[in-house]
């Protein structure tokens, strides 16, 4: 049976909280992983392992992390993504909210955007969650 979004909620923030040694109060829907709770490059394969543990899913590392679209120098001018470049994200991570990061598109702000609830979307979208 599917888990509820609830559900996915708890296994996200708790795959966060052991990752990151942050406490679950801090891992609220609208946090972002990098800005908020602190995540460095290194601490995404640790999330992604204890989530792919915790849904017995398989997360390929190009749809939550899509450097070949962040360093294509066809969608990349002078550091900021180009608008063909936002669609191709968009497509990729259909989960993911980027209008905050379509204001202003630095490549290097990219990984602050992603938040708790773009990644628990991601996860209900693998599993197939229930209301």
């Amino acid at each position: 049976m599917a888990p509820t979004k609830d559900e996915v909620f708890e296994k996200v923030q708790a795959a966060l909280v052991e990752a990151l040694g942050v406490d679950d109060d801090e891992v609220t829907s609208d946090a972002t992983i990098v800005g908020d709770l602190g995540a460095e490059s290194i601490d995404f394969l640790d999330i992604v392992f204890r989530l792919e543990k915790a849904f017995e899913i398989e997360i390929p590392r190009a749809e939550l992390f899509p450097e070949d679209i962040l360093r294509n120098a066809e969608y990349v001018q002078e550091g900021k993504l180009t608008s063909a470049g936002i669609e191709q994200l968009k497509a990729r991570m259909p989960f993911a909210d980027l209008s905050k990061f379509e204001e202003n598109p630095a490549v290097q702000e990219f990984a602050n955007n992603l938040t708790v609830s773009d990644l628990c979307r991601y996860v209900e979208s693998k599993v197939g969650s229930t209301e």
